[in-house]
Order: structure tokens, then sequence, then C-alpha cells
């Protein structure tokens, strides 16, 4: 995408809640992410040269400001912020792990926000994060018919919500602006101009770039 000159990631995805009012239905616009994978290719720069990228706000900023107004102007449930624990699946959590996640004060958990914004960022390119919440993990400890998650409920919240998703990504993509006020093209490295070159074919059967 980013041979291509895109600029901006918006990213949906499906999470399962760690809090009870994290409701399936809602739509989450992260702000932050804890990696909790292992074994995944997390960075263009895996030597010889090295870049180290700030990344203590994962999310661009600008588009998740964007994003709440698209979600409150069609009506859909939003909760501005939020804290995306990322697993390495396919399996769903323990509930050991569930708990724990929940101990720490984070709201949803998910298996792919990571790497993919983190490797957006090192090509200076904006991600949103717009999660939205299909299931109660474990479930909620004291409320009963709340069991763990499976892929059959996910899927079926899914298809009840693809257009609600739909809906706010057609109102929210026009309402985004040409120029940049964020900071994400700041994570550019040195390497970030060879990996957005792209070889084309001219008329003339030569190669450009």
């Amino acid at each position: 995408m980013a041979r291509l000159g895109v600029t901006r990631v918006i990213g949906p995805s499906a999470v399962g809640s760690l809090k009870p009012e994290v409701c399936p239905g809602d739509l989450v616009v992260l702000d932050q992410l804890v990696d909790r994978t292992s074994g995944r290719e997390a960075t263009y720069y895996d030597g010889p040269s090295l870049h180290h990228i700030s990344f203590a706000d994962p999310y661009c900023p600008e588009l998740a400001t964007l994003a709440v107004a698209s979600c409150e102007e069609t009506g859909v449930r939003v909760h501005d912020g939020g804290t995306v624990v990322v697993v390495q699946g396919p399996r769903f959590s323990t509930r050991a792990e569930s708990a724990w996640f929940r101990s720490n004060g984070w709201d949803v958990v998910n298996m792919t926000q990571y790497p993919e914004s983190a490797l957006a960022r090192e090509l200076g390119m904006c991600y949103a994060g717009i999660a939205l919440v299909t299931d109660y993990d474990t479930g909620v400890e004291g409320i009963e018919g709340i069991e763990p998650v499976t892929m059959e409920r996910v899927f079926e919240v899914l298809e009840a919500n693809v257009e609600r998703v739909r809906s706010v990504l057609f109102d929210l993509i026009p309402k985004i602006p040409s120029n940049r006020a964020c900071g994400c093209s700041e994570g550019l490295g040195p390497l970030s101009q060879d990996i957005m070159t792209i070889e084309i074919d001219d008329s003339e059967g030569e190669t450009t770039r």
C-alpha cells in the first residue's frame, strides 16, 4: 500500500470484550495496544540497518477523532479510546489469561492489531484501529448466561453488524483531510524510500522507478 502512495490505513477488526460495559455490537476506537504475540515478523528493519520508531501512541489521533465522530453521527455506540491486548492465536484465552488481562485494566482482546500497526508506522502511514466487539472473551464473572466465546458466536455478531461498520467507514472516509496534522509520518526511517519504491514498466518497455 505504501508503494501505491497510501498514507492512511483504517483497520477494522473483531475483538473480545474484557469489561461488562464494553458490549457486543459496540465499536471501540483504539488508542493503545499491548503485544503478547510471538514469532511474527514485526519490522522491515531486520538487518543490517536498524531503526527504532516512536510507538508510544500506536494509533493516529487525527483518524481516531474522525472515527469517533462518524460513529456518533451514524448512531453507532462507540467507546472513545481503549487498550487492546494482542494475543498469538489461533485459540481464545484461558480463564486465567482473561482474568490477568482484566486485572491490568485492558479493554479488549484481539489477534491481528500487531504487527500491522507497527509496520504502518515504520512506513510513516497513519493507522486507525476500529474494533467491533463480538463477545465477552471467557464470559463475565457474576453474570449468568454469558458464556465463553466460540467462533460461531463471533460470526453471528459479525454478520449482524457488518452494515453498521460499513456505514461508519462510508461516513469517515470523506472526512479525512488531504493534509495530515499528526506526527505519524515521523516514523520514516533510512530504508523507507527503498521499501516504498516500485518498479513500473513505461510505454517504451523500459523500467522506471
